[in-house]
């Protein structure tokens, strides 16, 4: 089951959200200063770090198609990728995306509390199938 996709999606959700719940750290080993200092690069040493990582551990941050942004998607990408972002807390394959905004706005914290809630859901749901398909 590894790398493939549950429930069906994709599931959007801002990019507080993802910093929220998913808690991305700097990686003990990076070798350079990208993405606010916890990113990972696309090559040399920071890309076999990623490469040596449990994927369900890993994002990628890609532009997004015709102009749309930038998003958070799980797992090794390298199409318009930017840089890769390791988390404390596993994808569980879900089809989620989380949305880079053009502006510098933020989730309330409603709002912010609304979608950790609904994403708690989602990753319990995935953890139920997985559990259930072993």
């Amino acid at each position: 089951m590894l790398g493939e996709r549950i429930l069906v999606g994709p599931h959007t959700f801002h990019e507080d959200t993802f910093y929220e719940y998913f808690e991305p750290y700097r990686h003990p080993e990076a070798h350079f200063d990208i993405w606010g200092g916890i990113g990972l690069e696309t090559f040399d040493e920071d890309l076999e770090i990623v490469r040596q990582m449990n994927p369900e551990y890993v994002w990628t941050v890609v532009d997004g198609e015709c102009g749309s942004g930038q998003w958070i998607a799980p797992g090794i990408r390298y199409i318009d990728r930017i840089c890769y972002l390791v988390t404390r807390e596993p994808h569980k394959w879900i089809d989620l995306g989380f949305r880079i905004p053009h502006s510098l706005s933020s989730l309330t914290p409603l709002g912010l509390r609304r979608q950790v809630t609904q994403l708690k859901r989602l990753i319990a749901e995935a953890t139920s199938l997985q559990a259930s398909s072993e």
